[in-house]
């Protein structure tokens, strides 16, 4: 084999593995960053914290939408299950929650056209028992973010959407 050829091969090898790291460490990385962010380091786990309404400088999510109310909990049931509840808007307004794994993957999804009485489930790792009548959402990873994102166009359906959205839990059951 020639000099050429193995120098060849071994750019291939890097390049290919260089690919494969970057694909299956970004997502992590991403999301290690946004938890810190969204969590104030770390100190607001199993909770929901309330944004503002969002302007031209809000950049806390890509690309923020300044028609949407956004609440996030990053949430840990590495200790056990949850509970998630997202209380309908009060003029049964869009609202939408979902539930993103460590590595980026949505692994639930949920709107208040499909459940207009208010979303409820509890989240728990695969091997984690739950309370009966508890409608369950396996967790593929112990941490992530739930984003609940409520339709508020202006001044007056911002405040309606924050009053409704004050209703969220996210905490041990």
């Amino acid at each position: 084999m020639t000099r050429a050829v193995k120098l060849g091969l071994t750019l291939l090898v890097a390049i290919a593995l260089g690919h494969f790291v970057v694909i299956l460490g970004a997502p992590r990385v991403i999301m290690t960053i946004a938890m810190a962010r969204l969590s104030h380091g770390g100190e607001w786990v199993n909770r929901f914290h309330f944004a503002g309404r969002v302007d031209a400088k809000a950049r806390w999510v890509v690309r923020p939408s300044p028609d949407l109310a956004y609440a996030s909990c990053v949430y840990d049931v590495s200790h056990g299950p949850i509970a998630v509840e997202a209380a309908p808007s009060a003029d049964h307004g869009f609202a939408s929650l979902s539930v993103f794994a460590a590595n980026t993957d949505n692994i639930a999804a949920f709107d208040t056209f499909a459940q207009p009485r208010g979303i409820r489930f509890a989240l728990a790792l695969p091997d984690q028992p739950v309370p009966p009548g508890w409608p369950v959402v396996r967790a593929t990873t112990a941490r992530g973010i739930i984003l609940d994102r409520r339709l508020a166009p202006d001044a007056t359906a911002f405040a309606a959407a924050d009053r409704a959205r004050r209703g969220d839990l996210c905490g041990p059951i």
